[in-house]
C-alpha cells in the first residue's frame, strides 16, 4: 500500500448528486419540496391520530408511530442533503458521518419491525376478528410499538460500534448522498470483505424473520379474503389492509434491489436511484397512500380545521 493509501481519513466527502453542477439549485427545490410535503403530511397524520377519537385504535397507534419515524428519517437525511446543494460543502465529519449511519440503521431497522407489526395487526383483524381485541389491547399495542424502537435501536448498535473501530485510509469520497453501510466499508483499511458478511449476517437474523412475519401475515389475509363469499365484504377487507401492502411493497422492494442486487452492474450503478425511494420518497408518499385509499382518515381529515379553530 502507498503513501497515499495510508493516509488516515478523519472525515469524509458525501459525493451525492454533485456530479451534475449545473442541476443543483433544480435539486434543491425539489428536494425542499419532498421535504416540505414528508414533514407536513406526517406532522397531519400524528395530529389526527392523536386528536380524532375514530382513530384511536390499534391500527391507527401503529401509524402514528410510522409517521413520527419517518420524519424522523427524512430529517436525518435531507436537512444536510439541502445544504449541500446551496453551499456546495459536502464534507461531513467522522463522527458526524457515523451519527447519521447509526440513525439510519436505527431508523430503517425500526420501521421494518413496525411494518411487521402492523401487517400482524391487519392479520389478526382480518383472519381472527373474534380474538383481535384480545390479542392488540392497549397495553399489548404499546409494548409492540416500544419493542419496535428498542429493537431498531439494539440491532443497529453492534454494527455501528464495529465499524467506528475499523480505520480508514486512503480515499474520502463516498459516493452516495448519505452515510450508508457498503459505500462506507470500502473505506476501511484492509480486505474487509469477511466484516460486511458478518455484518450483513447481523442485519440479516433480525431483519429476515420480521419479513417473513409480514410476508406471512398477507399470504394468510389474501387467502381469507379470497375465502370470503360476499363481493361487497372482501372489498371491504382489502381496503383495510391496501394501503399498507402498498407502503410494504414500496420499501421492501427498493431495499432488496438495493442491498441485495447490488453486484449487477446496472442496479450498482443506479444504488443511489433506488435508494431515493425507502429514502426520502416512501416517507413523503405514506401519508398520502394512507389517506388517499382510507375513508376514516379522510373524514378525520375534513374535521381537521375545525379541531384546530377549536384547539382540539
Amino acid at each position: 500500500m502507498n503513501e497515499e493509501n495510508k493516509t488516515i481519513i478523519t472525515g469524509f466527502i458525501l459525493f451525492g448528486f454533485g456530479d451534475q453542477p449545473e442541476l443543483q439549485i433544480l435539486f434543491f427545490l425539489l428536494f425542499l419540496v419532498i421535504y416540505f410535503m414528508t414533514m407536513t403530511g406526517n406532522l397531519i397524520l400524528v395530529i389526527l391520530v392523536v386528536t380524532d377519537r375514530h382513530l384511536h385504535n390499534p391500527m391507527y397507534f401503529f401509524l402514528g408511530n410510522l409517521s413520527c419515524l419517518e420524519i424522523c428519517y427524512s430529517s436525518t437525511i435531507l436537512p444536510r442533503m439541502l445544504s449541500s446543494f446551496i453551499t456546495g460543502n459536502r464534507n461531513i465529519t467522522f463522527s458526524g458521518c457515523f451519527t447519521q449511519l447509526y440513525l439510519f440503521g436505527f431508523l430503517v431497522t425500526t420501521e421494518t419491525c413496525l411494518l411487521s407489526v402492523m401487517s400482524y395487526d391487519r392479520y389478526l383483524a382480518i383472519c381472527q376478528p373474534l380474538h383481535y381485541h384480545l390479542c392488540m389491547n392497549k397495553k399489548i399495542c404499546i409494548s409492540l410499538a416500544t419493542g419496535s424502537w428498542v429493537g431498531g435501536g439494539f440491532s443497529v448498535s453492534i454494527v455501528v460500534t464495529w465499524m467506528v473501530q475499523l480505520t480508514y485510509c486512503g480515499f474520502n469520497e463516498i459516493d452516495h448522498f448519505y452515510c450508508d453501510f457498503v459505500p462506507l466499508s470500502k473505506l476501511a483499511c484492509g480486505d474487509n470483505s469477511l466484516f460486511i458478511e458478518i455484518a450483513f449476517l447481523l442485519s440479516s437474523i433480525f431483519t429476515f424473520p420480521l419479513f417473513m412475519l409480514t410476508i406471512a401475515s398477507y399470504i394468510f389475509i389474501i387467502l381469507a379474503i379470497l375465502r370470503n363469499p360476499s363481493t361487497l365484504g372482501r372489498k371491504k377487507a382489502f381496503s383495510t389492509c391496501s394501503s399498507h401492502l402498498i407502503v410494504v411493497t414500496i420499501f421492501y422492494g427498493s431495499l432488496m434491489i438495493v442491498y441485495l442486487l447490488s453486484d449487477d452492474s446496472l442496479i450498482r450503478s443506479s444504488t443511489k436511484l433506488f435508494s431515493l425511494f425507502y429514502t426520502i420518497l416512501t416517507p413523503m408518499l405514506n401519508p398520502l397512500i394512507y389517506s388517499l385509499r382510507n375513508k376514516e382518515v379522510k373524514e378525520a381529515l375534513k374535521k381537521l380545521p375545525q379541531m384546530l379553530l377549536l384547539g382540539f
